[in-house]
């Protein structure tokens, strides 16, 4: 399964490593981890080839752009301070919403609901965000239902109500896509406690 995880300017670091991090190290056989590889492809997407640079600095480099990318089967947007400025971004925007109609599955951590908002995707849905940051997904996505903790089931649908860790979220795909075994093996791998509940949002 190809994965695309959306990064632009002031994105939130965790928000890509955590993902990017589960999706990597994921084993159909954890007795073959050296010898197989993940069934997961993660590539890093950008509106063009120029480095990003995240919150507090770290760069990264994008695999292929907005335009070059390849079909998904996963689109993940994270969050951070940058996503105040692309919500303006109408190409951004329209190729969320686009790829969004074609993949399995998309989700997005913390504020990165507030672009999936503005892109009209959560009309009618449950969507949360960091607890600092709901006044912004409120205006961006004023037609869905503001929640300040996520289900704690995946639904049987194609969008995936956000939630605010990276790696929970991460991991609840696994065990969505390859069952709830590979996904306490990857946790464990990770060294990653074990979820016992999905909900490890706290509400304030």
């Amino acid at each position: 399964m190809i994965v695309g995880i959306l990064i632009f300017d002031q994105v939130e670091v965790l928000d890509v490593t955590g993902p990017f991090e589960v999706f990597s190290v994921t084993r159909l056989n954890e007795n073959r981890r050296r010898e197989e590889s993940s069934p997961f492809e993660v590539l890093l997407v950008s509106e063009n080839t120029d480095q990003v640079t995240a919150v507090g600095g770290l760069k990264f480099t994008p695999d292929t752009t907005i335009h070059n990318c390849p079909n998904l089967d996963l689109l993940i947007v994270p969050g951070g301070w940058g996503t105040r400025k692309e919500i303006s971004n109408n190409m951004i925007l329209g190729w969320i919403a686009d790829r969004a109609a074609k993949a399995r599955l998309t989700a997005s951590v913390c504020t990165g609901s507030s672009l999936l908002g503005r892109a009209g995707l959560l009309n009618g849905r449950e969507a949360t965000t960091h607890w600092q940051a709901f006044d912004f997904l409120r205006e961006s996505a004023p037609q869905s239902e503001h929640v300040k903790m996520s289900d704690s089931q995946l639904p049987n649908q194609s969008l995936l109500p956000p939630v605010s860790s990276g790696i929970d979220l991460a991991l609840r795909i696994v065990s969505y896509f390859l069952g709830i075994e590979v996904r306490k093996a990857t946790a464990k791998n990770m060294e990653y406690p074990y979820p016992e509940s999905d909900q490890r949002i706290i509400t304030r």
